[in-house]
């Protein structure tokens, strides 16, 4: 499948995917080379080197000489230039995070965006900033040099970094409706999650109730439940929530029942939840899930999975925005097309 849509085998996807991790390090730190190759990914710093100069050409030091702007980092931290298709409406993804963010977890300003999250090797902390030029700046801590790759497809993930928004405008603006919001803020993206466990505990706890109440929530719990550690705080783990989370959250019994039992699924391992999921799987597992129900599956799958068909015509925030724009009841707007509908009920 792979082949047929990408023209490419997974082999071949995975070795070009770390090659262009180690050029974004070669051009965007002052890391060693043999630092640069395992943190990408390769096993060895020769096929480092082969795949880097099959792909581009080039051996590492020279794509390093090539570089525009000086390495500059802070003293212990990495400094990254974050490529992506234009346009961005980056404003629009800070101001998104800005109405969630949970303080000592994360921050967020008006042209910036930073968290501590988990990673396999221990905690790690990023922050996105957008300078005049347009250009996306990525600062990162990582315990491990093994984890900086994944931290940066994590960011990649969170911003949708890797949309067409070219494609997804030109099929929104299509229809008459929605062609004027399109020219109004074009480039607009779907924001995705720092890690999908915390994304589902979140969602649940957003069920029903406002944004501002939610975030209410979820900064009680994790002021009872988060890891503190010397950079700042951690999200809770499932099993705090699964074993303390009925002493923190407020609400209706099931719903906390519902909550500290889909942490207890993920922290035994009886519920699966990652960014590779297939989509049908992934909704069904958490269908099977009390207290989880179709809006909560399938946010869950548009934050975790970037899935491009997903609509929520039941969520009454999108209904209330899709009347103030004049736009038609929501269950018409499925003829926007499938693979824009989240950008879509996003505008």
């Amino acid at each position: 499948m792979l082949t047929a849509e990408l023209g490419a085998g997974p082999l071949a996807l995975a070795r070009a995917n770390r090659a262009h991790t180690a050029r974004m390090l070669l051009v965007g730190t002052d890391m060693p080379i043999s630092d640069v190759a395992f943190s990408a990914g390769f096993a060895s710093i020769r096929q480092c080197n082969d795949t880097i100069r099959e792909v581009f050409g080039l051996t590492p030091g020279e794509l390093r000489a090539r570089r525009r702007l000086p390495a500059s980092a802070a003293p212990g931290a990495i400094d990254l230039v974050l490529p992506y298709r234009g346009p961005l409406d980056a404003s629009g993804i800070f101001a998104w995070m800005a109405a969630r963010a949970v303080p000592g977890v994360e921050e967020a300003t008006a042209t910036s965006f930073s968290r501590h999250l988990r990673m396999s090797g221990g905690p790690a902390w990023f922050e996105v900033t957008q300078d005049e030029a347009q250009r996306l700046h990525l600062r990162a801590r990582v315990a491990r040099l093994g984890d900086l790759a994944p931290l940066v497809s994590t960011v990649r993930r969170i911003f949708d970094l890797d949309a067409d928004p070219l494609a997804i405008d030109e099929a929104l603006a299509a229809h008459p409706e929605l062609a004027p919001l399109i020219a109004r803020t074009p480039g607009m993206r779907v924001p995705g999650s720092a890690d999908p466990h915390e994304m589902l505990i979140r969602a649940m706890v957003g069920q029903q109730i406002t944004v501002v109440a939610a975030r209410t929530a979820l900064i009680a719990l994790t002021d009872a439940l988060g890891e503190r550690t010397e950079q700042g705080v951690l999200f809770p783990t499932m099993s705090a929530i699964a074993e303390r989370g009925v002493e923190v959250l407020r609400g209706p019994a099931a719903r906390i029942r519902a909550i500290t039992g889909a942490a207890a699924g993920l922290a035994d391992g009886s519920l699966t939840l990652t960014v590779g999921d297939d989509g049908v799987e992934q909704r069904r597992a958490l269908l099977d899930m009390p207290g989880i129900g179709p809006w909560t599956a399938d946010y869950v799958r548009m934050r975790v999975l970037g899935d491009p068909d997903i609509l929520l015509p039941g969520d009454v925030a999108l209904r209330a925005g899709a009347a103030a724009s004049g736009l038609p009841e929501m269950r018409d707007r499925s003829r926007h097309g499938r693979s824009a509908r989240p950008r879509g009920a996003a505008i």
